[in-house]
């Protein structure tokens, strides 16, 4: 149930300077290119693309990045498990399991959408300009869409598939955009603190290792050890391992206060002990914007993504 296999960032993917076009690409079977220049997508991951933890996941991110924006200083987004970023819902692997169905699908045609999802979906309309929901985009591309000049990013992924396809889709990107082939919790210490001192980190393992966990946990610790102004976002999976249970709690010790907690979810714990029933976003320095804009969104997300009476919310959160 991986989660770092969604996200991707483009050459020109800004307003003003985008103009976007779907081609039919032969060499590479998608039909997908921007301003002319062909991006390749990734089939790896695509089982999970679009999902109820990726509708979770890049509401929240969409909104971080927003507040950011908001000030003319610049900042940079770090991504530490930041996969190949663009994924179709029509063809492979998200076929066979058609996730998206139940996540991103349920919100497409809605017109009574809260803003926070409102704005989100529109970034993933910007991928669908023809209106049909085919590509899902992740967390780089999305970064890169509501970056402007002064902004920088920087991603580290680990698999040479993801990579490769990462590199390819960044290639114009200039020094605006920088990649790292190799593994995120340890890359990032060398960035931080980043030159301009205002940053949004995010922290995506996919926890199929139950060690993701504790790293996760020591990557935080360590990192504001280093920058503890900057806003970091870690995504978890509610699953019936005993360490995603305990995973909320032992993030909220890290930092006693200035922290947002939300989960989602869907459904009720499966008999079998596997598969994904919900997930949570843990903030570090978060906007005074976000819980009031999360409690708008997440009932509207327990009625139209829950699929069972278990669907609920936890919403938490300490200022400073």
């Amino acid at each position: 149930m991986t989660h770092r296999s969604y996200r991707h960032g483009l050459p020109q993917p800004r307003a003003g300077r985008l103009a976007t076009c779907l081609r039919y690409n032969a060499a590479l079977g998608s039909p997908f290119a921007f301003n002319g220049s062909h991006v390749m997508l990734s089939y790896r991951h695509a089982f999970h693309a679009g999902n109820h933890a990726d509708v979770l996941k890049h509401a929240v991110v969409v909104q971080l990045l927003r507040h950011l924006g908001q000030k003319d200083k610049s900042y940079w987004y770090i991504d530490t498990h930041a996969g190949a970023g663009v994924y179709s819902l029509t063809e492979g692997y998200a076929t066979k399991t058609a996730e998206f169905e139940s996540g991103i699908a349920r919100l497409w045609e809605r017109t009574d959408l809260p803003p926070m999802l409102s704005d989100y979906v529109d970034e993933v309309r910007a991928l669908n300009p023809d209106g049909t929901l085919r590509f899902y985009p992740g967390s780089p591309y999305l970064a890169w869409r509501l970056m402007r000049e002064q902004d920088r990013t920087r991603l580290f992924e680990l698999h040479t598939t993801e990579i490769d396809v990462l590199r390819h889709n960044f290639r114009d990107a200039g020094r605006r955009a920088m990649i790292y082939e190799g593994d995120g919790f340890d890359g990032i210490k060398a960035l931080l603190p980043p030159p301009p001192r205002r940053a949004l980190v995010l922290v995506d393992p996919s926890y199929e290792d139950k060690r993701d966990y504790a790293r996760t946990l020591n990557c935080i610790e360590e990192s504001l050890k280093r920058f503890a102004t900057g806003t970091y976002a870690v995504w978890y999976p509610q699953v019936t391992r005993l360490e995603s249970q305990r995973f909320p709690d032992q993030l909220k010790r890290l930092q006693q206060k200035n922290w947002l907690h939300v989960n989602l979810t869907v459904s009720t714990h499966p008999t079998d002990g596997f598969g994904l029933f919900g997930s949570g976003m843990f903030i570090y320095n978060p906007p005074y914007t976000l819980a009031g804009a999360l409690k708008q969104a997440m009932p509207y997300l327990v009625e139209t993504l829950g699929q069972d009476a278990k669907a609920a919310f936890k919403l938490e959160h300490r200022g400073d």
